[in-house]
């Protein structure tokens, strides 16, 4: 009768060990799986951001951006931080440069200084440069496949109804091969919009571009005039 009952009480005492062990194991596995949960990245901004861009040919791009980073030093002292350069799809000296202010008015200012002509003269720009100042009221940061870019200027009838019709034809762009990356307006004219933009397919884009489906769809949100696009490859971004 004793070994019955210490056989039967040894067997209790594994069966209990067992459950502790299961229990155990399930608690770590419930919190792998907490752990292995990531927050999305919210990649998406629209705080207004001040921006310089500037557009001009080089004789030579590598000389002109080891020149570039040279100076690095005289935009800082202005306010000013590198962003992103471009070079142009179908001319590739030719040079976007978009820059991020923390002064609209410094900004402007640097623009006519003595010391960033000279510097541009150094490092091989041929013409004349031009300057705009925007604000840009919506960002897109998200990593995508394709350099390539297309900036697009042009006058609106008002603003907020522009925004509105645009947001619309978001699907439309979509399916012919175009990814907003940007958009805002002149620093001093809401009506003058910039807008980034990303060319996934090129062969759609740009029968789009050529398209009365893109005509009507700007007529819609009022855009006055024929829009001016420069095709660009992002090839550093700071």
């Amino acid at each position: 009768m004793l070994l019955y009952a210490a056989i039967a009480f040894f067997f209790t005492s594994c069966s209990g060990g067992g459950s502790g062990e299961k229990a155990s194991s399930d608690s770590t596995t419930v919190d792998t799986a907490k752990s292995a949960v990531t927050t999305k990245i919210n990649t998406i901004i629209t705080t207004p951001q001040s921006m310089m861009v500037a557009k001009h040919k080089v004789s030579n791009f590598a000389k002109w951006k080891a020149s570039y980073d040279q100076h690095d030093s005289l935009r800082l002292v202005n306010g000013i931080h590198s962003y992103v350069i471009g070079r142009g799809a179908q001319d590739s000296n030719m040079v976007f440069v978009a820059v991020k202010v923390d002064d609209m008015a410094k900004a402007k200012a640097f623009a006519k200084d003595p010391s960033l002509k000279k510097a541009m003269q150094q490092g091989g720009v041929t013409g004349m440069p031009s300057f705009a100042f925007v604000t840009m009221t919506f960002q897109d940061t998200a990593a995508i496949s394709s350099d390539l870019r297309s900036r697009t200027t042009f006058t609106v009838k008002d603003w907020d109804s522009w925004q509105k019709a645009f947001k619309e034809g978001e699907q439309e762009r979509k399916e012919n091969g175009i990814t907003v990356r940007a958009f805002g307006h002149d620093a001093d004219d809401e009506k003058k919009v910039v807008l980034v933009t990303a060319v996934m397919d090129t062969t759609k884009a740009y029968a789009y571009y050529k398209s009365d489906m893109l005509k009507k769809r700007r007529a819609a949100s009022g855009v006055v005039g024929e829009p001016e696009r420069f095709l660009y490859r992002v090839v550093q971004r700071y």
